[in-house]
């Protein structure tokens, strides 16, 4: 039996950086995927969406791009040729993740992992042992008590990325962030989609005037908000209205996106401490078991992919002794849909809820310069702040339109340093950037 400083199951953004920073750090490292390098994030979710999503951004800048002057003849999307570079990329990537596992002596086997106790794992047969454990096992999509969803024309997150031809009419079930980037993709390339959202709106983790702004935006989508799908029979999705009357939609594809569920399956007899959100860590990862760490998804707390990462590093960083923890309160996320959406912090109506005397500013991006070179007075977007009228310190950031995924890591800097309202004036951002918005929000609160 082979014995280990550290055993990770799951290569996924947690997993993967947890294992290159242990190794890194000279400890004995295995870590063990049952599928293909990266995870989810990398095959099924963060990297292939954004291939497809880029190439439907280009065809649509290409059917519109006359207001600037650049004329495009018969522009077409061949959904063939965007799934083989979305194929190429993942390829790609996964051969990076493995140089990265070689270059930082991490052995890795592939197969499914069960967990005899908590410093033994068997794979195939063959077991292992180690001083520290580090679950990374990540999520899968959830799959609601709904009858129907075992259907032929639905698929999840997954099986939608592999599809051979567009779809003629899409219903998605669910509007959170995974739904409206499929439903970006899609209705960009031609397909006619519904989403159906139970909430009365959706981005349900985004600030309530961003996130009907947003759907202002998707201007080729139908939403059913307030919506509870009771059945889906063949083809044929049926729900209750927001007013209690029942209606349909038929589809070629149902996508079910409805949330994640943590792959906890296996870790039994380990004995931990499960609830239904997931393994439950403290702030230093570890588990209730001594030398058991959780990362990731499967802890259900921050079900990102740079949340993992971080997680991966703060758990290494305990092994090691060291003092760092993982913070909750700044970190970002982002629909990669056209127009984009980020934000990092409170919501205006998290903060009020907090007890914080709250501030709040909203500008719209046309008044940026760079936005509109590039954008135009039509599109739409804009930049919130909220702040603690209090001390000044900035609570939230959130965007609509342009590149806010670049931007809003600059956000989630501010908010980790503390820094006032007075003190980001006084930071110098380039011009011309759209990133300036942010810095003119702050300037509306007076």
């Amino acid at each position: 039996m082979a014995h280990y400083d550290v055993i990770i199951i799951g290569s996924g953004p947690g997993g993967y950086i947890a294992a290159e920073r242990a190794g890194d750090a000279g400890l004995k490292v295995l870590l063990i995927e049952k599928e293909h390098l990266g995870g989810v994030c990398n095959n099924w979710g963060c990297i292939p969406t954004k291939s497809l999503l880029h190439a439907a951004k280009l065809y649509t800048h290409a059917l519109h791009s006359a207001q600037f002057g650049v004329h495009v003849g018969d522009a077409r999307f061949a959904l063939e040729e965007a799934m083989a570079w979305k194929r190429e990329v993942v390829e790609t990537l996964r051969k990076g993740i493995a140089y990265l596992m070689n270059k930082s002596n991490v052995e890795v086997i592939f197969g499914e992992a069960a967990c005899i106790d908590r410093s033994t794992v068997e794979v195939d047969g063959q077991r292992h042992s180690c001083d520290h454990l580090i679950i990374a096992t990540g999520s899968s999509a959830a799959r609601p008590p709904i009858p129907g969803l075992d259907g032929e024309y639905v698929m999840t997150n997954r099986e939608i990325l592999s599809l051979e031809e567009i779809p003629k009419r899409l219903v998605i079930i669910g509007g959170g962030v995974i739904g409206m980037e499929f439903a970006s993709l899609y209705s960009q390339i031609g397909s006619e989609v519904h989403v159906v959202e139970m909430l009365d709106e959706v981005l349900p983790m985004m600030d309530r005037e961003c996130a009907k702004l947003m759907r202002r935006e998707f201007k080729q989508v139908k939403f059913h908000l307030g919506c509870r799908v009771g059945e889906v029979a063949g083809n044929t999705v049926k729900f209750t209205d927001a007013k209690g009357k029942e209606a349909s939609l038929e589809a070629d594809v149902v996508l079910v996106s409805v949330g994640r569920t943590p792959n906890t399956k296996g870790l039994e007899a380990l004995g931990l401490d499960i609830s239904r959100a997931g393994i439950t860590t403290n702030e230093r990862m570890q588990t209730n078991l001594p030398n058991v760490y959780a990362v990731g998804d499967v802890t259900g707390t921050s079900l990102l992919a740079h949340s993992a990462s971080r997680m991966g590093e703060v758990a290494v960083d305990a092994i090691l002794g060291k003092k760092s923890i993982m913070r909750y309160h700044a970190i970002p996320w982002a629909v990669y849909s056209l127009p984009e959406a980020a934000g990092c912090g409170l919501t205006e109506e998290e903060a009020r809820e907090q007890g914080h005397h709250v501030k709040s500013a909203s500008v719209q991006m046309r008044s940026n310069g760079r936005f509109l070179a590039e954008h135009g007075k039509k599109a739409g977007g804009m930049c919130k702040v909220v702040v603690d009228g209090d001390t000044e310190v900035l609570l939230g950031v959130h965007l609509v339109g342009g590149t806010a995924s670049e931007m809003i890591y600059g956000a989630a800097a501010l908010m980790e340093s503390e820094l006032r309202v007075r003190e980001i004036k006084e930071i110098i951002f380039p011009h011309p950037s759209v990133s300036e918005i942010i810095k003119d929000a702050l300037w509306a609160l007076s």
